[in-house]
């Protein structure tokens, strides 16, 4: 049985996992960093099977910043992330995303515009109006306006994580085909965790990055994570109408969610109350054609002649307590990190939490605090806020 000694052992080398590993390199490349990852196809990983995009539409302050340092990392990426010469291909698209609002939601939509805007955000008010002219296939009736971000986009969520662990590597991380089955600890000091084929690594630094797994592994360790895998179901659309240009991620009040993709073709999901929480990635075409096809129609008259080409289904890492992140050091187990429950934010918001994670590990002053997402909430039971949007 082979023992290995590290200096951070993270469980999980998704879009997070790689964030955090690159930004611990590129702050202090003598530590012995390894990244374990249960699936190295990324085949069933969040960041792989997601609509991906990135917004600033968020109406709790630390939310927006941390997609504000996204933003900034996005625009100068495929350079920063380049090796021997060859850089990454993300396909950074900034389409925009439109927020539509009713009556009931108008308050709560002008005080997350009105933070926005504190922010130097860039963000609009729309009338019904605006929406019309914009984009006249959208028929705005009984809706009270939207929110425009005309920096909020989309990439290829795949090349960002490949580049990442590409960069992560070059500096001198080291990634493991394995299973974490169990984190050990002693006396409340994190020891190590045990893989499914019998090794034992030991660190006495150890992040769990472990996505919609997250709350398996930690129960290892006694930590009850309010983190649950919920299915999320995305249905690409052949429309008989095509759009005279790109569509922005629009997203609905009932929670439907739509935007063009490359090829002419629809993207269209919806967050549902009674999603399934579950390891389940088989999809069904009955929840687009018997649910969600005549809401979308309703919207968009066109699109009541189309083709269902396609689906996917993939899992949201949900934080059941109030759909943030849960992040840093757990204060009954030292050198046991958290980086979880990001409820299908985690793409946008890895830049940063790998950032923040990495300065908390070496000793470092956060550029950006983060503390608002620590556990305390979380033994307090006590949810943060969001006013809206989430």
């Amino acid at each position: 049985m082979a023992t290995n000694i590290y200096d951070v052992i993270i469980i999980g080398g998704g879009i997070m996992g790689s964030s955090l590993a690159y930004n611990l390199m590129r702050m202090d490349d003598r530590l012995k960093v390894l990244v374990v990852e249960r699936d190295p196809t990324y085949a069933k990983a969040s960041t792989t099977l997601s609509m991906t995009n990135a917004r600033i539409q968020f109406s709790l302050k630390q939310n927006i910043q941390v997609s504000q340092y996204a933003f900034d990392v996005l625009e100068s990426f495929e350079e920063d992330m380049m090796v021997d010469g060859e850089k990454p291909a993300i396909s950074y698209r900034r389409e925009g995303n439109l927020f539509l609002f009713d009556g009931s939601g108008r308050q709560a939509a002008r005080d997350a515009f009105d933070l926005q805007k504190s922010l130097d955000c860039p963000i609009e008010w729309w009338s019904t109006e605006n929406i019309r002219e914009r984009y006249p296939l959208y028929d705005a009736t009984g809706y009270a306006g939207a929110t425009f971000g005309p920096a909020d986009g989309h990439f290829d969520a795949y090349a960002v994580l490949m580049a990442y662990k590409k960069k992560a590597r070059h500096l001198g991380a080291v990634y493991m085909d394995g299973e974490a089955v169990a984190i050990d600890n002693h006396q409340g000091q994190v020891e190590g965790i045990k893989l499914a084929a019998g090794d034992f690594l030991k660190t006495g630094a150890l992040v769990n990055c472990a996505g919609a797994w997250a709350a398996q592994i930690a129960a290892t360790a006694g930590l009850d994570l309010p983190v649950d895998p919920v299915k999320r179901q995305v249905f690409t659309l052949d429309t008989a109408v095509k759009p005279e240009g790109p569509l922005p991620l629009t997203v609905l009040p009932t929670g439907l969610y739509f935007r063009t993709e490359t090829g002419g073709h629809i993207l269209l999901g919806k967050s549902m109350d009674e999603d399934p929480v579950g390891f389940d990635f088989t999809w069904d075409d009955k929840r687009f054609t018997e649910n969600l096809w005549f809401e979308l129609a309703e919207f968009v008259p066109a699109f009541d002649t189309l083709k269902l080409v396609r689906g996917w289904a993939g899992l949201y890492a949900v934080n059941t307590l109030d759909s943030n992140a849960i992040l840093g050091e757990w204060p009954e187990i030292k050198g046991l990190y958290l980086a979880n429950g990001f409820s299908g934010h985690g793409l946008q918001q890895a830049p940063a939490v790998g950032r923040y994670l990495a300065e908390l590990i070496t000793g470092k002053p956060p550029e950006l605090d983060l503390s608002i997402f620590h556990h305390h909430r979380i033994l307090e039971n006590r949810p943060l806020s969001e006013g809206g949007l989430v």
